[in-house]
């Protein structure tokens, strides 16, 4: 099987306004094997996902095995999650007392679903059909609203929280059945106003937990409360945040100007990984193959770990791109 090319004989610097005592990480080089037969993974404009047994989750939006490609631990192609959409922009996977599922929003369909590992549909929520079309946007040369519903995340006991990051940047919540509670946020009111709230996590390391969101445009990262009051700015010197996943202390944010930083729970950056210096192969997801260096970025879009602290990164690519970074001790 082909293997993702990479240039791998660069100076890498790789830690970047570290901060003692912060995580540290090597990246892996050629980790991931293609399906057989495929040149490249195909448009990653998706997100990644790990379970816990270690398999990978990828969303692959184009190309002969779109939907959610799945690798194992030593990055071999598995499969395909049957009955996965294939404009997962964002998901996540996560286990409860009763299993371990993924949760994804459809980009184009509107619809929000829980799978199981396996694909097996347990639950789909027409949002378009659910959220007041006071929340929505006007659909791009079509009279009528719309959503356009980028990522989400889900708490213990089973609501789910679904942003609006290309339509009108609300987050709306649904019960654990599907039901619609209600929306909060938005581009135009205040104090929210937001300008992309491209993705979104639960923030486990506050209690209670609360919700903390890229907002890629007014470059900064923010926490909301579960309930929807805005708790403040985290972080507004970023490079334009596209992702974010939480591990342990910290907060990885991936930056789709070429970089992923470590916040702290004071929203200070503590690492930086894989900054790209330069402007043509960063924030493109045209770079070709060729012009890859390992370890350096070319636009992530996604930020994932395993149980044991290594990092994934998907990229914003046409090509299709998947980073590793090992957790050193």
């Amino acid at each position: 099987m082909k293997k993702i090319p990479l240039i791998t004989l660069v100076t890498l610097t790789l830690c970047a306004g570290n901060v003692a005592g912060a995580p540290q990480f090597k990246p892996v080089a050629d980790w991931l094997h293609l399906p057989k037969g495929q040149d490249a993974m195909g448009n990653s404009h998706g997100d990644v996902a790990v379970s816990s047994a270690g398999d990978v989750y990828v969303s692959i939006t184009a190309g002969p095995k779109a939907g959610i490609q799945v690798y194992d631990s030593k990055g071999r192609y598995l499969r395909n999650v049957e009955n996965a959409p294939k404009d997962f922009h964002g998901f996540v996977i996560r286990k409860s007392a009763d299993g371990e599922f993924i949760y994804g929003a459809s980009l184009g369909g509107q619809t929000v679903h829980k799978l199981t590992l396996t694909g097996k549909e347990l639950l789909k929520i027409d949002a378009a059909k659910l959220v007041p079309d006071e929340f929505k946007a006007k659909a791009r040369g079509k009279g009528k609203q719309s959503l356009r519903l980028t990522a989400m995340d889900v708490v213990a006991d089973g609501t789910l929280y679904v942003v609006d990051g290309y339509g009108n940047d609300y987050v709306h919540v649904f019960d654990k059945k599907g039901g619609y509670l209600k929306s909060y946020g938005g581009r135009a009111k205040a104090p929210y106003v937001f300008k992309t709230l491209h993705k979104i996590a639960i923030d486990t390391r506050f209690n209670p937990h609360r919700i903390i969101g890229v907002d890629r445009e007014n470059m900064r990262v923010v926490h909301l409360s579960l309930d929807g009051e805005f708790l403040g700015v985290v972080n507004n010197e970023m490079l334009r945040p596209a992702a974010v996943a939480i591990q342990g202390d910290y907060a990885a944010i991936g930056e789709i100007k070429g970089r992923v930083a470590f916040l702290d729970k004071a929203g200070k950056v503590v690492l930086t990984l894989g900054y790209n210096e330069i402007p043509e192969d960063a924030m493109n997801n045209k770079t070709p193959p060729n012009r890859w260096r390992l370890g350096i970025f070319t636009a992530p879009h996604g930020v994932a770990f395993n149980e044991a602290g290594d990092l994934f990164v998907t990229e914003y690519s046409v090509f299709g791109r998947v980073h590793r970074f090992e957790r050193q001790p």
